[in-house]
């Protein structure tokens, strides 16, 4: 089955071909970030502006390198092999959302294809599943707990099997990706998306002379939910004590975050008995998180699984996986709707 995959769900606008959910075909991203920051974060109407811009050309992009993949004369010869599509329906920006749904509601359409809307959240999780060459697939085995770690979404579910899911727990206040975002401003290193320079910060210091200085939020609490902002909090304070370089902040805040994001998840692992995790989610790929992870995981003889780099952030390539292997009815384009508010829960 192929499946022509949109996602639109923030300041990215991206398009792509996935076959059986797990071979990826083609992959086109469009990208208005450079004009954010100059912002020094979204503005949602901007970023819907640029959306409108890129979808068509994007789309036809997409089209023209499956075109030269098969070895098609015209792009007429590509469209017969789409057999459904698939768009980001929530959660996001509204009018980002509008974007990619309306397009695919006309590809849908154009194309005499069913359309399949997907949880942003879910496909983050799907990342996973593509290119068996990178990711060795076919040992994902199911019950598996997944920890989604984004800029908006810090959550643990408990997945039983494709479209049957467990939700465990999450953040109660500010998100994992936001957090390190708004710390990198506050240590003034980035305006906007500033975890990975953050990330790069800490790693320069290999003795922190603030460690052990941080709260761990609810580290030793009985349940699967995360808090951050107190976090932040604690660490602006830290910051305006003058008495540590920014690098030793910068290690300790990661530290912090790393050392509960594990163990919370560590403590699904062991209550399920699972022996799969998959991670997901731009966070995903913090290299610290990543190695930790797989410290505990080895131990524990767990299966351990990461999206590549280039699919932490987002794409289409995840949303077309998360149709075809969660796709349970065909859906009318007149059903299709945008929700910004959508939970990892809602269908």
């Amino acid at each position: 089955m192929i499946i022509f995959g949109i996602e639109t769900s923030c300041d990215e606008t991206a398009a792509s071909i996935v076959e059986d959910g797990v071979n990826e075909i083609c992959n086109v991203v469009s990208s208005s970030k450079e004009f954010h920051e100059k912002t020094g974060g979204i503005v949602p109407e901007i970023a819907a502006r640029k959306q409108v811009e890129a979808i068509t050309p994007v789309i036809k992009e997409c089209f023209e390198a499956y075109k030269k993949k098969k070895g098609y004369k015209k792009l007429e010869d590509c469209y017969k092999d789409i057999d459904a599509v698939a768009v980001t329906v929530g959660p996001g920006l509204i009018g980002s959302l509008i974007v990619g749904v309306e397009a695919a509601k006309a590809l849908s359409v154009f194309l005499k294809k069913p359309i399949i809307p997907v949880n942003h959240l879910i496909g983050h999780i799907y990342a996973n599943f593509l290119n068996p060459s990178e990711n060795e697939i076919n040992k994902i085995d199911f019950p598996a707990i997944a920890l989604l770690v984004s800029g908006g979404h810090t959550d643990i579910v408990y997945i039983k099997n494709h479209g049957d899911m467990e939700y465990l727990g999450g953040t109660l206040d500010d998100a994992v990706g936001e957090s390190f975002d708004k710390v990198a401003r506050m240590l003034g290193l980035s305006k906007y998306l500033g975890g990975v320079l953050l990330s790069n910060k800490a790693s320069e210091c290999e003795v922190s002379t603030a460690k052990g200085l941080l709260p761990r939020p609810m580290i030793d609490q009985d349940n699967f939910d995360f808090s951050f902002s107190g976090l932040k909090t604690a660490t602006k304070r830290l910051i305006e004590t003058g008495e540590h370089r920014v690098a030793s902040i910068a290690r300790e805040f990661e530290d912090a975050v790393v050392e509960v994001l594990v163990k919370k998840t560590i403590k699904a692992v062991e209550k399920y008995n699972v022996k799969t995790l998959l991670l997901g989610g731009g966070v995903s790929a913090n290299t610290t998180l990543r190695e930790e992870i797989l410290e505990e995981c080895e131990k524990r003889k767990i299966s351990v699984f990461v999206p590549p780099l280039r699919l932490c952030t987002d794409n289409a390539v995840y949303i077309a996986s998360a149709a075809y292997f969660n796709a349970k009815k065909e859906n009318d384009v007149k059903d299709i709707v945008p929700d910004p508010s959508l939970g990892i829960m809602d269908n």
